[in-house]
Parts: C-alpha cells; sequence; structure tokens
C-alpha cells in the first residue's frame, strides 16, 4: 500500500474494503486473554431497518467495544436478532395476501414454514445494516430468540416457573388487537390525540324515575357494559345519592351508584360510569368493590350476545352511532361537547385497541422484582446516569403481573396441554408431559394455541445466548455481561425484566451497568415517526440520497394525500438538494459526541457536516505530515523544540481527558477532547509550529519535529478509532511503513496510555502564551484591515519579568507567524499614540495606527470584543451556577472553567479601560 493519500477524502473508497478484512480477519473475536468485557445488542426485529436510535446504539456500543478490545480486554460483544412475533407474522400474511392467500388457508405448520423461508431469505437486512455501521461485533456467535438454544431455555424457564407457581393462567383485561385478534403489551401501544366528544347521558333513578344523575363519557358504545356509576366520596353533591339504583340507559338492568376516590369531581359531570369489561381503571374500581363485570364485545371488535339484540352484530363504531341517536330518541342525551382525547391504536395493524377480558398466561413477578430492586439498591446494578434508578424504583414498587401469551402462531409455543377437563400440563413436549404427569396413552392432549410475548424470550437474552442451561465455557467467561446500553422507553418492557429473569436462573444479575440514552429527534426537538415524515435513515447519512428519492421514500407510506402533500413541502423546504454523502465516520462521530443522556435529543444535521469536515481536517493534516516525513528518524538523532514537548504535553493530557471520559460513558466529554485538541492543538497550531522547525538549519531539530509529527498522529489515529474506525484503518496502514506495528490492524494496536513524564508544563504554559499573542495581533489585523504581510511595531504594557523573558525566548516565532517587526515594552503609566490595543492575561499590547487606524473602527472593535467576552464569562457562570454540571463533570473540566472565568473578567476590565482612552 502506497504511503501517499488521495488528495480528496472519500470515505465510500475507504469504508467498501475495511470491514471485509476486519470480519475475514477474525478481529471481531474474544481473544480469551485479559479481563473480560461484553456487551449485548438490544436484538432489533428480524423485520427491522436501522433506524436513529439503532444507529446511535451502534456508534456508542462500537465505541466502547473498540475502546476496550484496544485495551487488551477479552471482549465479546454478543448479538442477535428478535423473532418479533407480531411484526414478523404480519409482514408474511401480507406476502400471501398478494397471492390471495390467507393464513388459515394454509394451516398453522405450513404458515410457520413459510415465516422460516422468509426469515433465511430477508432476515438478514438489519444485520448488515448495523455492519454498515462498523460494528465490530462477533458475528460467528450471532443468535436468534427462536434457534433452537434460545428456545430451549425458553421453555425451560416457562416450565420452572409454573413448576413454583410463579406462572399461572387466569382471565383479565388485556390490549387486545381486534384487527389481529391477540392480546399486544403497553410497549405496542400508540396513543395519537384526537378530536372527540364528550357525551353527557341521564342515568334515571329506579325508585325515582323522573329524577337522574348525569354521567359523561368518552365511550357511549360501552355503557351496555355499566355495572355502576362512581362518584367521589368528598363530593357533596351527591351524597345522598350513593347506595341508590339507576336504570341502566337502553337496558332492563339496574345498577347501583357507589363512591370511590378513583372519581375526579371536576371532570364532567362528577359521575363516571363503571364498565370493568373495557376499561382498566374501572377494572380496579369493580375489584375494589368486589362486583362483576360484563363483556359487550367480541373479539373482532363487534358487539356480543351480553348486549340488547337491536345491537348485537353491530361494529362497536357502528353501535356507537345507533346508541348516540337511540339516547338522544328517548330524551337520555344531556349534552355533547366536543372534546379532546387520546385513542389507543395498535402500532402493528393500525386499529383502536380494545380492552378486553380474556384468558391469558401471567407471570406473578411481585416476588422477582422485590430481589430486582434489592440489587440495584445494594449496588450490584448501576444505572448510569444514576437519575434512572428512581424511575426503576418506582415502576418495580408498582408492578401488576405480566400477561406472557399472544394469540398469534408466530412465536414460541407455550408448552402446556390440555385434556378433555381442562386440566393443564406444562413438561418440554407431550411426551414430557406424560411421562412428567404419569397420564397414559389413551389421555388425549392438545397443545395451547398460544405463544409467548416477544420479550419474554427477550428477558433471558444475557444468558440465554451465551449457551444457558447448559453450563458453557462462554456463560462461565462473560456472564454477568458489563454494560448495557439501551434507551430510557424500554427500562421496564426490557431492562428489568432481564434483571428479574437473570437473578432468578443463574443467581447474578445480568449486567453490572446500565448505561440509559435519550430519545432521537429532530432538529425541532420532535420526535420522528413516519407520520411526521421527519424520520431519517442512518443509510441515507452515509450514502446520501438526492430530493427526489427522500420525498419519495417519506411519502410512500402515507394514505392521506393531504398528509403527503404537507411532508413533501416540508422535506424540499429542509433538504433542497437532498442529504448528501457524509459517510460512516462522521455519522458514528456526531451520534458519540450528542449529549446521549438527555431524555431528548435534538439531531442537526449541521452537526454531521461539521464532523464530516473534521474527517477531511484529519486527511489534509496527514497528506501534510506524509509529504514532509518519509521515514521515523532515531529519538537519538532528535534535539525536541519547545513546540514538540507542548504538543506531546497536549496529547497526554487529551488521551487523560479522552480515556476519563469513555471508562464513564460520557461519550461526548470523550469526543470533544479529542476534537479540541486533533483540530485545535495538532492541527491548527502544531502543523504551524512544525513549518519552520522543518526548515532549521540544526538537523536535530528537523528530525525532532519529524518525529513529533509522526508519533502524534499515529497516537491520534490510535484514540480517535473507536469513534472513527475507517478513516483511522486506513491512515494507519499508511503509517505503517514507518512506526512498525507489531500488530495487522488498529484494532488491534494498544488504546494510548497518558505518559505523565511527557507533561511538560513549563512549555505548555510557553506555547499557550505565545498563541494568545499572535490570536490577538492577528485578529487585530483583520479588525483593522491590515494585511499578514504588513510587519509590525507593538508597545507592550505591564509586562511581568516573565512576559519578557518569553518574548524573547520566542521571539523568532512571533516574527515568523504574527510578523511582529520589533516590540517595545513601556512604562505601565506611559502615553500610548493612537493605537489598535489588547490583552493577554495582564499584558496590554497596542500596535500604533498612526495612518492606518479608523478611531470608529477601533471602538467598534473594542465593544464587540468586550461583548463576545462577557457572553463567555455569562455562559461559563452559569455552567458553574449549575450543580449538576459541577457534579457530573470531569474535575479538570472545572477547574479550566472557573479559571477561564476569572481571565475574562480581568480581559474585560482591561478592555473597558482601552475603550475609554479611545472614547476620549
Amino acid at each position: 500500500m502506497s504511503s501517499q493519500l488521495d488528495t480528496t477524502y472519500d470515505p465510500k473508497i475507504i469504508e467498501s474494503h475495511c470491514y471485509e478484512k476486519w470480519e475475514n480477519a477474525g478481529y471481531f473475536t474474544p481473544t480469551g486473554k485479559g479481563q473480560s468485557f461484553c456487551i449485548m445488542l438490544p436484538p432489533p426485529n428480524v423485520t427491522g431497518s436501522l433506524h436513529m436510535g439503532h444507529a446511535m446504539e451502534a456508534s456508542l456500543m462500537d465505541c466502547q467495544v473498540r475502546y476496550h478490545r484496544m485495551n487488551g480486554d477479552n471482549t465479546h460483544w454478543q448479538v442477535g436478532t428478535d423473532h418479533a412475533g407480531i411484526a414478523t407474522q404480519m409482514v408474511v400474511e401480507r406476502q400471501l395476501a398478494a397471492d390471495n392467500i390467507k393464513r388459515t388457508d394454509l394451516g398453522r405448520e405450513k404458515f410457520v414454514e413459510k415465516i422460516w423461508e422468509w426469515k433465511e431469505h430477508s432476515g438478514n437486512t438489519i444485520v448488515n445494516q448495523f455492519k454498515r455501521m462498523g460494528a465490530s461485533a462477533d458475528w460467528q456467535q450471532q443468535r436468534f430468540t427462536m434457534d433452537d438454544g434460545m428456545s430451549e431455555a425458553v421453555r425451560t424457564v416457562f416450565i420452572k416457573l409454573f413448576d413454583e407457581g410463579l406462572i399461572y393462567r387466569g382471565k383479565r383485561l388485556v390490549n387486545w388487537d381486534t384487527k389481529l385478534h391477540t392480546a399486544v403489551s403497553d410497549l405496542e401501544v400508540e396513543h395519537r390525540d384526537e378530536d372527540s366528544s364528550l357525551w353527557h347521558i341521564r342515568y334515571h333513578f329506579v325508585d325515582q324515575p323522573e329524577k337522574y344523575i348525569v354521567v359523561a363519557t368518552t365511550r357511549p358504545e360501552t355503557l351496555l357494559g355499566d355495572v355502576a356509576v362512581a362518584v367521589n366520596p368528598d363530593d357533596e353533591r351527591f351524597q345522598d345519592y350513593i347506595g341508590k339504583m339507576l336504570q341502566l340507559p337502553l337496558t332492563d338492568r339496574h345498577i347501583p351508584i357507589i363512591a370511590d376516590n378513583y372519581v375526579d369531581a371536576e371532570f364532567g359531570s362528577g359521575c363516571v360510569k363503571i364498565t370493568p369489561g373495557h376499561d382498566f381503571n374501572d377494572y380496579e374500581v369493580s375489584e375494589r368493590h368486589g362486583m362483576g363485570l360484563i363483556n359487550v364485545f367480541t373479539k373482532d371488535g363487534k358487539l356480543n350476545e351480553h348486549t340488547p339484540e337491536a345491537y348485537r352484530g353491530m361494529d362497536r363504531f357502528d353501535a356507537r352511532k345507533k346508541i348516540i341517536s337511540d339516547l338522544q330518541a328517548q330524551d337520555l342525551m344531556d349534552e355533547i361537547e366536543p372534546y379532546k382525547t387520546k385513542r389507543p391504536y395498535g402500532d402493528r395493524s393500525g386499529t383502536v385497541l380494545e380492552p378486553m377480558l380474556t384468558n391469558q398466561w401471567y407471570v406473578k413477578v411481585a416476588p422477582l422484582a422485590e430481589v430486582a430492586v434489592q440489587a440495584v439498591d445494594k449496588g450490584d446494578i448501576e444505572f448510569i446516569p444514576a437519575n434512572w434508578k428512581n424511575s426503576y424504583d418506582a415502576w418495580m414498587k408498582d408492578l401488576k403481573d405480566w400477561c406472557i401469551s399472544r394469540q398469534l402462531w408466530w412465536g414460541h409455543r407455550i408448552p402446556a396441554w390440555y385434556d378433555d377437563k381442562g386440566n393443564i400440563y406444562v413438561a418440554e413436549d407431550e411426551a414430557a408431559a406424560r411421562k412428567k404427569y404419569d397420564l397414559s396413552a389413551d389421555v388425549a392432549l392438545r397443545q395451547d394455541d398460544d405463544v409467548l410475548d416477544t420479550w419474554f424470550s427477550s428477558a433471558l437474552f444475557p444468558f440465554s445466548t451465551l449457551g444457558w442451561p447448559k453450563d458453557t465455557d462462554a456463560l462461565k467467561t462473560f456472564y454477568p455481561t458489563t454494560v448495557l446500553i439501551t434507551g430510557f422507553d424500554i427500562i421496564f418492557f426490557w431492562v428489568a425484566r432481564m434483571i428479574m429473569m437473570g437473578i432468578k436462573f443463574t443467581g447474578k444479575v445480568p449486567f453490572h451497568k446500565v448505561y440509559i440514552h435519550g430519545l432521537i429527534c429532530d432538529h425541532e426537538g420532535q420526535k420522528m415517526s413516519k407520520s411526521k415524515g421527519n424520520v431519517i435513515d442512518p443509510i441515507d447519512l452515509i450514502d446520501g440520497i438526492d430530493l427526489e428519492s427522500l420525498v419519495k421514500k417519506r411519502t410512500a407510506s402515507l394514505m392521506q394525500p393531504k398528509q403527503a402533500k404537507k411532508i413533501e413541502k416540508a422535506t424540499r423546504k429542509d433538504f433542497p438538494d437532498g442529504i448528501p454523502p457524509f459517510g460512516t465516520d462522521a455519522v458514528r462521530f456526531s451520534f458519540c459526541a450528542l449529549p446521549a443522556t438527555n431524555r431528548h435529543i435534538q439531531f442537526d444535521l449541521n452537526r454531521i457536516a461539521s464532523n464530516r469536515n473534521f474527517c477531511n481536517k484529519i486527511w489534509n493534516a496527514t497528506r501534510y505530515v506524509l509529504m514532509n516525513v518519509e521515514s521515523l528518524p532515531a529519538i537519538d538523532d532528535c534535539e525536541f523544540s519547545l513546540a514538540d514537548r507542548y504538543i506531546q504535553a497536549k496529547l497526554q493530557l487529551a488521551t487523560q481527558s479522552i480515556r476519563e471520559g469513555l471508562d464513564t460513558y460520557r461519550f461526548d466529554f470523550a469526543a470533544q477532547a479529542a476534537y479540541e485538541f486533533i483540530w485545535h492543538e495538532f492541527c491548527d497550531w502544531y502543523l504551524e509550529l512544525s513549518k519552520p522547525l522543518l526548515k532549521s538549519d540544526d538537523g536535530r531539530i528537523q528530525n525532532a519535529a519529524r518525529y513529533t509529527l509522526i508519533i502524534v498522529l499515529e497516537s491520534i489515529l490510535r484514540l480517535l478509532h473507536p469513534f472513527m474506525p475507517y478513516i483511522t484503518e486506513e491512515i494507519w496502514q499508511r503509517l505503517a511503513e514507518m512506526t512498525k506495528p507489531e500488530v495487522d490492524s488498529i484494532m488491534l494496536a494498544s488504546y494510548p496510555q497518558a505518559d505523565a513524564s511527557k507533561i511538560d508544563a513549563a512549555a505548555v504554559a510557553q506555547i499557550d502564551w505565545l498563541k494568545k499573542v499572535i490570536e490577538l495581533v492577528r485578529n487585530m489585523r483583520g479588525e483593522m484591515n491590515i494585511s499578514p504581510k504588513q510587519s509590525l511595531s507593538v508597545l507592550v504594557k505591564h509586562a511581568s519579568t516573565d512576559d519578557k523573558q518569553r518574548w524573547e525566548d520566542l521571539n523568532r516565532l512571533l516574527q515568523q507567524l504574527a510578523n511582529i517587526e520589533q516590540a517595545e515594552f513601556i512604562a505601565d503609566d506611559a502615553a500610548v499614540p493612537l493605537s489598535a490595543s489588547g490583552v493577554v492575561g495582564n499584558l496590554e499590547i497596542y500596535v500604533p495606527m498612526e495612518g492606518l487606524i479608523d478611531t470608529e473602527a477601533e471602538v467598534a472593535r473594542l465593544s464587540k470584543q468586550i461583548a463576545k467576552f462577557e457572553k463567555e464569562h455569562s455562559l461559563l457562570n452559569g455552567k458553574l451556577q449549575n450543580k449538576n454540571y459541577v457534579d457530573r463533570a470531569p474535575a479538570d473540566l472545572v477547574a479550566r472553567d472557573k479559571d477561564r472565568v476569572d481571565e475574562l473578567a480581568s480581559m474585560i476590565n482591561k478592555l473597558q479601560t482601552q475603550l475609554k482612552q479611545f472614547k476620549r
């Protein structure tokens, strides 16, 4: 491979060959050496494609994986995909429907075979997209939640929990999908704001038919299942009515008035209908009062035999219209008022969900939750940020039993069998059931038709993927896992259940740390969704997409033309040129640099564009180095300059900050430290400082500059590799001819360690002083429109002995980089001719402007500089007043901020003094 780089950085060319080489070489496989580090990929749906949340998680996880691999840890990233019961079944059903075939036409066995066929041909889309993100996972150990090993784990757990009385079958309310005919989890419920009505209905008293109370409801179609009307016990309006009987409208049933604190006296009329068969809160009320319940719907959402004959067989929404009409006809409708409501929809079927009383399987979670709470309280598991422990505790202490059955054909079929009398037998298979329960061959058995909730198998993921229930080497080595990185939205649905199941079946916590990130939103802070048309495909960020294709992609699934037009207009406004190709490294670095611990994270393309420029900066800096260095000089042939010692010191300080950020999961702090050092210290300053060194008459000084350029650049690449794997590998390979590494890939190289002996504080102080003087003079040139070629004579006040010595020591660099021909140190009270001026600490520098200066422009410049410093002073002060920032930020960063506040206050005071002089 040639050591020279192409003139232009093109990520597509680099990325096309790197990943395949890594994977084929087996670099993603654990080495078997060092301390174990294991992380689990939250298993994406096998039907899915990469979204922004996946892309951020992949970036953060791979950053940790590559960091620990380079630290010499025995690193394992366990990956797998989820069988995604409802989603996968729907995909295959839609494919069959295109050929006018229903799953019932095939039967269960043939239909499941069709799903397996689909999985083998189309189920790797999201895996390949994770690879595009550079995910260095051990794909040879990839698992699927319905593979043989994981299926064995699922059956083992179910049977043990059943045998211990922790799994039972019961009849309770669930979220029921009337289109898919299955219960769905709370996470699969999408609540939509809708314009509706609040219907005020008259319920007449049985003993005084001429009197009535008014009941407000958003669901008049369910009144046929009412068992009571409830009022607040403290509501004085209804004290005398409690216990009285009411005539249920449109029926011949009588129902009581009861008192319950659930009722909000301010809502509607203050009287609430209690329909426990079709409302979760009403169900709780009815349980407290020992009342029965009535189910008025069939499983497909039609009114059933428990309703008056006039409504039977009607769709629930058609029935609503007829019930409202009949109430009005019988003078039972008191009022109808507009009302905004949240309506629950199935996120897969798009149909309105119905609370429904059905027979389901449940896990009794209280005994499991108690131990799981204790594990976190004892510190066996740490939440990062720590505040998420409070959310975890609150949810775990208010748990309801977990409904684990689904009325689907695709999934882990429940290992339970029934005889003709309805007795339940739970075992591995039918033969095992007969043996376990001593059943003769003439006892007919029928397996339960239901499958398990997808979250049931996902809850076992940390240990089942490593081979449990077998006592495998992988389980011994990597369990408990090190850290889980996931979003806050599934703390309760997945994280808590993994903790419960992990402790129950292994006796150990499944992971020691849980890093919780926020939700990726668009640039306006809005949640990304297809219906809003603001979804961004991470692969489009990598490869780019033209405007017309982007519009088509965002509007393709929308059914309403008006909505499609609105989204098309917004897309054309926000992306007039489409999305340019940014490359994987820029995308990954952008995700790592985000404040991921915020609950909602705004994502802006400008951020990625900036980081694409960062890649360009690194590429061009490397080209400069390679054009000036042909081989690595021997260290004994070097005489290291002040600039060399300075950049080495800054490298050690940056290494400390980056390591601290990665060790504490502050990816944003680590990314910012890397960016600041590489862009500003190395590229902006050291490369410029190296130019006169490379032209020195002293060969040892030239050698030192060349040595430093190569050594620091190579360290930069290793520091940056966990964030940007592709560009760092490409450049590292180009340096290999000079650096002669002992390994074949940067991902196998050791991660830099800070060397305190190389932190030359004096060199840092000297060059920092030099930078400030040069920046000040350059700024004055720019603002006063003075050419860089114009040499300057300056006057200097308030110079300390150190300042004078520094000026003398660095005079040559001041001449070369600031074009200062002469400096005269004058008394602090000496009169100064009309000059442009500025301050560096206590030092005051004046550039006499006779014949050059515009007084008004200088007043404007000083005013602008004061305003800039005052703004920075205010922002830093605000940060330091924020207790969360002071407590959570690295100590050295807080200390630097405090020092900077003091420095700014001094500079503002000096500039204000100078401004007064000009105004006089």
